[in-house]
């Protein structure tokens, strides 16, 4: 008998345990801006897991084009909304702490996602340091370790500036490299990276390499390059978008991208925030996805944005 009761309660409690989970009903995804291959492989990923975890979970998905006031209302209007889990990737890593406390004063769970977030429960992005590090040696070799080379820079989030921090610290070992610029911003867009490549062109005749803090400053970059009918400069980046496999297959001056994997990230970042709603703290808050070089000898090999 008294076996009996002890599997029943055994039992009961299970069950109970099971009750109690907190359902993954609707999340809130505010992005850096849509018109970013990147930031859509994000949300397709985001989507993909949250839909894994709860079929009929509502997923409300959002551009801030790196607005910081657009994003506050984008929170507001996911509070209102009764998300349960809000992806943030940060138009301003730190001035966002308000809007995070707000969400989470409301019972919501926020997961940093790319960029880093003041008073985020947890973070999951790209190891940027080491991405910087990879795409700035590959582009010191490639120029025998000496001559000019620009650093075209993008917004401030923490992503791009980690990558440039990487960056500098591998081109400070070559006393024959000299930096000409680092602090233009390439807005992160084509069009930005195809205006800062005009302006250092114009400003300098002489320019062996150029690192971007993405791809499509890359591809804007080259284009410019091309235009003003400069040939011989090297261009490398971070992101291995599906425009940078066409790039390093055909007649560009890029020759590497540091790759990440927004589609995994965003996976990663929902299972993330599901389980500390169920009150599953993870032992490390911030979690660092390796980047991977990709360059002309092994885009051939090159998966791509993983997804399923």
């Amino acid at each position: 008998m008294l076996k009996k009761l002890l599997l029943a309660g055994a039992a009961l409690a299970l069950v109970t345990g099971t009750a109690s989970a907190k359902e993954l009903k609707a999340i809130g995804v505010t992005l850096g801006s849509l018109g970013n291959p990147f930031f859509v492989a994000l949300s397709k990923g985001a989507e993909a897991k949250a839909k894994e975890i709860n079929p009929n979970v509502k997923v409300i998905t959002a551009s801030a084009d790196y607005d910081l006031n657009k994003q506050f209302t984008q929170i507001d209007n996911f509070i209102a909304s009764g998300v349960d889990l809000i992806l943030l990737n940060a138009a301003d890593p730190k001035a966002i702490i308000s809007a995070v406390k707000k969400a989470q004063a409301a019972g919501i769970v926020v997961v940093a996602v790319d960029v880093a977030a003041a008073g985020a429960d947890a973070t999951v992005q790209t190891n940027n340091v080491q991405a910087g590090q990879i795409s700035c040696e590959y582009l010191a070799d490639k120029i025998s370790h000496k001559g000019n080379v620009i650093i075209e820079n993008g917004p401030q989030v923490s992503a791009v500036i980690d990558r440039v921090k990487g960056c500098k610290e591998v081109l400070a070992k070559d006393a024959g490299i000299k930096i000409l610029s680092d602090d233009q911003d390439g807005k992160g867009s084509r069009e930005g990276g195809l205006n800062a490549m005009q302006g250092y062109v114009t400003r300098f005749p002489d320019i062996a390499g150029v690192f971007t803090i993405n791809d499509p400053q890359a591809i804007g970059s080259d284009l410019a390059a091309k235009q003003s009918g400069r040939s011989g400069i090297v261009i490398t980046s971070v992101d291995g978008a599906p425009d940078i496999e066409a790039a390093l297959k055909g007649n560009t001056l890029v020759q590497a991208s540091a790759s990440q994997n927004p589609y995994a990230m965003a996976e990663q970042a929902v299972q993330l925030g599901y389980d500390i709603m169920n009150g599953k703290k993870p032992q490390d808050p911030v979690v660092l996805m390796p980047s991977t070089l990709i360059t002309r000898d092994n885009i051939k090999d090159y998966k791509g944005w993983a997804s399923h």
